[in-house]
């Protein structure tokens, strides 16, 4: 397991990191992720610790919070073992939304309360929130972080604007600066890269990765003229995640068989290794109903793709860039200006 600073900061994480959204699985939606109780949630920790894990995430969101307080009963005794990073900003019911001062505050006491812990490592707004004006939010963050109980705060979901701004705000008036922003970003969605990856690589801003399988869709058990697997969590959740272009998802699963043959590994181990090697990237969350699952996605690290094999991925998962960027790719011109990340 390799370690990575987030962004410019100093907090140092596991590459691969244990997602929580399978905790407790209260209600409909987080219910079809998965309903990993108190004792299964131990034994999850425990192989994440083995394989040097030392990043869990989790949100207030997640089974109206039943996952934080599933988290804080499997970690009683080895709070000092982890990272915690927990996310708020999402409505939580009628009243209870956004990134006010009360609001923040609120969530975080509870959050604290229910992961049974003093602080948090790394506290993210898991949206932006419009109708607060940024410096109360920051000026509220700073706040948090005075007293102890957040030591780092990020965000997650937000536009190239809106982090901007932010960071812009916080730079000027001298306050707490995100060091993460957790992305979507798999072989099936890329968008991350447009804006969001050169602003990380400019600001010192670390990716942490939500639903590096692309919604469930990289598992390897989803093909071409197949029915969805019985348990799959796409029967609920579908119309919830990142929209996918069916036709490149099967071309890509075919690339990634191609690849499993020649490496000896899984679909999802290699999906994985390949958003490892990208720019800015500081973690990969992994979630896992259960044992098995967890173990073969731990099976992502210690290696890499050859170069032959990332660039077949690179070519089989592109798509042409959005306006404003389309531009910046197609030309020679406009590549002068801008010239390609390196992915190395």
């Amino acid at each position: 397991m390799e370690y990575r600073r987030v962004g410019n900061s100093g907090l140092v994480v596991s590459e691969l990191s244990l997602g929580t959204a399978t905790f407790a699985g209260k209600g409909e939606f987080f219910g079809a992720w998965g309903d990993t109780d108190v004792e299964q949630a131990r034994r999850l920790i425990d192989l994440a610790l083995e394989a040097s894990i030392n990043l869990v995430d989790t949100a207030d969101v997640y089974s109206d919070g039943a996952a934080e307080e599933v988290l804080g009963q499997a970690l009683r005794g080895r709070r000092d073992d982890v990272l915690i990073s927990t996310k708020a900003s999402l409505p939580t019911g009628p009243d209870d939304w956004g990134s006010s001062r009360p609001r923040l505050l609120r969530a975080v006491d509870r959050a604290l309360r229910r992961l049974q812990t003093d602080h948090i490592d790394l506290f993210q707004l898991h949206g932006f929130d419009a109708y607060t004006p940024i410096e109360e939010v920051l000026q509220t963050l700073e706040m948090l972080v005075e007293q102890g109980k957040v030591r780092y705060p990020g965000v997650s979901n937000f536009s190239g604007w809106q982090l901007m701004k932010s960071l812009s705000l916080a730079d000027k008036n001298h306050r707490p600066r995100y060091v993460a922003h957790q992305v979507y970003y798999s072989l099936v969605g890329r968008d991350y890269e447009w804006e969001l990856m050169p602003l990380g690589i400019e600001e010192g801003v670390g990716a942490i990765v939500w639903s590096p399988l692309g919604w469930g869709r990289l598992t390897g058990k989803i093909r071409r003229g197949q029915p969805l697997p019985e348990r799959s969590r796409l029967h609920v959740t579908a119309a919830a995640g990142p929209p996918v272009n069916d036709e490149q998802l099967y071309a890509i699963v075919h690339a990634l068989d191609e690849i499993a043959t020649e490496t000896g590994k899984t679909v999802p181990q290699i999906a994985l290794n390949w958003l490892l090697r990208r720019p800015t990237v500081s973690s990969v969350i992994i979630g896992a109903r259960d044992e098995s699952q967890l173990r073969d996605n731990l099976g992502a690290v210690g290696w890499q793709l050859d170069t032959d094999q990332i660039a077949r991925l690179d070519a089989v998962s592109s798509r042409e860039a959005p306006y404003p960027y389309f531009p910046y790719f197609r030309q020679e011109g406009f590549k002068r200006l801008n010239p390609p990340i390196s992915v190395s």
